[in-house]
């Protein structure tokens, strides 16, 4: 089984891309969907311990969070070491199940795959990448997002070209929704054609 690392900064296009290899069959494993789901449940009461008041009816709320962890940059380093063991965990049973089922592909869309030293634990990793404006404006586009949430995101983000430096495979998003696809299809196919090698 080959797994396949999807990683890019904030606004890059990541989730479409990821979308775009489910689409050809490719079962993709969400960190950032795994992170959602524990917040809802496993971690909230684990996050509450250590950020008081961060959680409401057993459920992480994410504003207030935010609002500690801007006031607290060093409190980020705690809050990964309560969820990136349980996302690890919920990793590991993905890919056990379908080395299982004999699966040939799989993608781990992973947001910060360099930054938490996850590119060990995949075969090739696929960097999202666009334009530098056209990233702005997508991320500023979203609800509750300012210059200064965003410039704060980023502080915590490998630069993009240190990414794309690092790289296997490289999808760049700038242009339309077609292209995207046409370049996902090829890195299915470079994949395919080197397990076949």
């Amino acid at each position: 089984m080959i797994v396949l690392g999807l990683t890019g900064s904030i606004g890059m296009g990541k989730s479409t891309v990821a979308a775009m290899f489910a689409d050809h069959g490719v079962p993709v494993n969400d960190a950032d969907a795994i992170v959602h789901t524990l917040y809802q449940g496993t971690a909230a009461a684990l996050i509450e311990a250590h950020f008081p008041g961060s959680t409401a009816n057993g459920v992480v709320d994410r504003k207030a969070l935010s609002k500690t962890l801007a006031e607290h940059p060093s409190a980020f380093k705690i809050l990964e070491g309560i969820v990136h063991p349980l996302v690890r965990e919920a990793e590991q049973r993905f890919l056990a199940d379908h080395r299982a089922l004999n699966t040939p592909l799989v993608l781990l869309d992973i947001p910060l795959l360099f930054e938490a030293g996850g590119a060990d634990r995949v075969d090739a990793v696929v960097v999202v990448t666009c334009d530098e404006a056209i990233q702005k404006e997508r991320v500023l586009k979203r609800p509750g997002m300012t210059e200064e949430k965003l410039a704060l995101i980023l502080s915590r983000q490998m630069p993009d070209a240190d990414k794309r430096a690092k790289a296997d495979y490289i999808i760049d998003t700038s242009g339309d929704l077609d292209s995207s696809r046409r370049q996902v299809a090829d890195v299915i196919r470079q994949v395919a054609s080197q397990k076949g090698s």
